[in-house]
């Protein structure tokens, strides 16, 4: 406990702190932990920290050999909320200063087992599916945060007691998503988390105490939530696709034009790794650091950060390719006898290329994005449309996916499809059950904060719909003047 005490927290004090709160978070009953899941509210944006008194997170980081840029503090920025800012700047950071170098040591991951306890936590670690490996990385943390005498204490007293992600919202406010694809992944995540924690009692009920990775602390869904949450939020995956916990870096915010970036040198099993976060831009006095987290929409930041961007442009809604959906949506569009039922065997053949049809088709797809229509949907439109194979085989697929392409099949079946996708659009802002003003009077009522988020959230979906029939709706006028002018 040398760094936590150098931190500004006595070996006593610390040890104290980090057994109550592991203690808060380990020792919960499962009924208790079973209603978190689902009933327990979020914390407020500004989440108290695991230690009241957290250690000095920028002291630590250079008292383990780490540089912090003398600019930065750890501040509440009025637009990005709690993070890293040029608080303390004297003027403008220039591009291409360092602003945080982590060596090596400081990262926190999944390491080789060490010992037995090691072991047994690699073996809980397989049992977690690829696309949950933010549980696997949360196992380690978790570990850690099980001792009283972790290196990584300093970084861990600073994490949020809890995070806005929607497997902590209150019952009401799942269903106040009204967006089904997400609510599946919610629910999918409370029932991995359920499940898994009989699976990690079951492990631990047969290993000795000096064995146990988590100091024989009792670990449920509510514990192994937290740590789920901690990971997705905060871990980077940087070269080889490792994910690593990076102190003080994951406090930078996020930002689609950010104003620095993350360098990793050297291999991250070399003992000379390092991670830094270097300015791409200029960087005004009192400005927030910012990084670009992926270009993802609001479904992704919601589920595995607990914030909604608004006018995200790379936000979406999924639908399902269903024959009988698109019937229904062409023959409002004012299509004659469509037939997405039951397609032409070479239509059959197209649809499969497109991964529509046959066995193992993905049938997920997605209205907005970059792409505004999805280009395996907006092909597979136009191509049953066309009902003519003929001019249809004049084009390769890459063009028929694509939006840019101006009417490749002639303007009646551009119009025709584009008309269905803006009837899937109707379709789909009536599958919410709300208005847009209703969800905006609820904003202005400013209620708390995981019904903020989301409202927010399925209000942003409804916005983008209607930016897309807006879109898609000049397309067709442009069309029916381009036909006028023929």
């Amino acid at each position: 406990m040398a760094a936590a005490a150098a931190a500004g927290a006595t070996p006593a004090t610390a040890r104290k702190a980090l057994l109550t709160t592991t203690a808060t978070l380990l020792s919960s009953s499962l009924a208790r932990s079973r209603r978190s899941l689902s009933c327990s509210a979020a914390a407020a944006s500004a989440a108290p920290r695991i230690a009241p008194q957290p250690p000095d997170l920028l002291r630590w980081v250079q008292r383990e050999g780490g540089f912090v840029h003398p600019a930065l503090r750890v501040v509440d920025h009025p637009e990005h909320g709690l993070g890293v800012s040029a608080a303390a700047a004297e003027g403008d950071i220039p591009p291409g200063d360092v602003l945080i170098a982590l060596p090596g040591r400081l990262p926190l991951r999944l390491r080789r087992p060490a010992g037995a306890a090691d072991a047994v936590l690699v073996q809980l670690a397989d049992q977690v599916p690829e696309e949950l490996w933010a549980m696997r990385l949360g196992l380690r943390l978790l570990q850690e945060r099980a001792k009283s005498d972790s290196f990584w204490w300093p970084y861990i007293a600073n994490l949020p007691e809890t995070f806005t992600v929607p497997i902590f919202f209150p019952g009401e406010d799942i269903k106040n998503l009204q967006y089904a694809p997400l609510l599946h992944q919610v629910n999918k995540r409370c029932r991995f988390l359920l499940e898994f924690e009989k699976e990690v009692k079951h492990k631990l009920g047969t290993v000795p105490l000096e064995d146990h990775p988590f100091c024989g602390q009792d670990v449920n869904s509510s514990s192994l939530g937290w740590a789920m949450s901690a990971a997705s939020t905060r871990a980077f995956r940087l070269h080889g696709e490792i994910p690593m916990l990076l102190p003080l870096i994951d406090m930078c915010n996020h930002s689609f034009n950010p104003n620095a970036r993350i360098v990793q040198e050297g291999n991250v099993d070399s003992p000379d790794m390092s991670v830094k976060v270097v300015a791409e831009t200029k960087i005004d006095q009192n400005a927030a650091v910012t990084l670009n987290y992926g270009c993802y929409p609001n479904d992704f930041f919601l589920l595995d950060y607990g914030f909604v961007i608004t006018s995200n442009s790379y936000d979406q809604v999924e639908l399902s390719y269903d024959g009988t959906l698109l019937d229904a949506a062409s023959m409002a569009a004012g299509v004659s006898s469509p037939n997405f039922s039951a397609p032409a065997k070479w239509q059959q053949d197209i649809l499969s290329q497109l991964n529509l049809y046959g066995e193992g088709a993905i049938l997920k797809v997605s209205i907005g994005g970059p792409e505004i229509v999805d280009g395996r949907l907006l092909a597979a439109l136009r191509v049953i449309i066309a009902a003519d194979p003929d001019a249809v085989s004049g084009h390769d697929l890459k063009t028929l996916m694509s939006l840019k392409e101006k009417a490749p099949l002639g303007p009646a079946v551009e119009a025709s499809a584009l008309r269905t996708v803006l009837a899937l659009c109707t379709f789909a802002l009536q599958h919410f059950h709300t208005k847009i003003m209703e969800d905006e009077a609820i904003l202005k009522g400013e209620p708390p904060l995981t019904t903020e988020l989301a409202v927010q959230f399925r209000l942003q979906k409804k916005l983008l719909l209607l930016d897309v029939i807006q879109n898609l709706s000049r397309r067709i006028k442009m069309l029916a003047l381009d036909k006028s002018t023929v």
